[in-house]
């Protein structure tokens, strides 16, 4: 009995080995972005119903799987390396509490800054701020190892983002 169901199941993978299902569902029109890096270089926030922000259009637009990183320049080490911190962040100054948040769509994205305090007090932080806008494709999200999204350079590093040609927008 053994035999005979052993024979049964090795007759069956085999003749299921070479079955095809129906075709799979289209897949979606559009662009296909891949991973980039944008700059916004010297760049101050507009006052805006009581909130300081920076808003700009994606062009091409991303995919809703997509993600979107953004990263502010904090200092530079040298004239060749800046130093990147992840938004959102909160800043604690002697003044009160400084926020940075962003928000995006597929087709655009705002930078924030809000605080406990007025912040045209510290113009430092809201004028002339240089920020760099990583798009991580959906794709890149399924499995593999974990990545430090604090760490600008582990993240260029781990979705093979070429970051010597930055786009810069305006």
């Amino acid at each position: 009995m053994k035999r005979i169901f052993l024979l049964l199941a090795v007759v069956a993978m085999t003749a299921l080995q070479s079955c095809e299902g129906d075709q799979g569902p289209p897949g979606q029109d559009g662009a296909n972005v891949e991973s980039e890096v944008f700059e916004l270089q010297n760049v101050s926030f507009q006052l805006n119903q009581n909130e300081y922000m920076i808003r700009r259009d994606l062009n091409p637009a991303i995919l809703d799987a997509d993600n979107i990183l953004i990263y502010r320049m904090t200092g530079t080490i040298d004239a060749q390396t800046p130093i990147w911190q992840l938004i959102p962040r909160t800043l604690f100054l002697d003044e009160g509490e400084l926020d940075y948040d962003f928000d995006f769509s597929a087709i655009d994205f705002t930078i924030y800054a809000g605080g406990t305090y007025n912040l045209a007090t510290t113009p430092q932080f809201i004028n002339n701020q240089t920020f760099r806008i990583v798009i991580v494709p959906g794709y890149f999200s399924r499995g593999g190892n974990a990545v430090n999204f604090e760490d600008y350079n582990a993240v260029i590093k781990a979705y093979g983002i070429d970051d010597s040609n930055v786009k810069i927008l305006n």
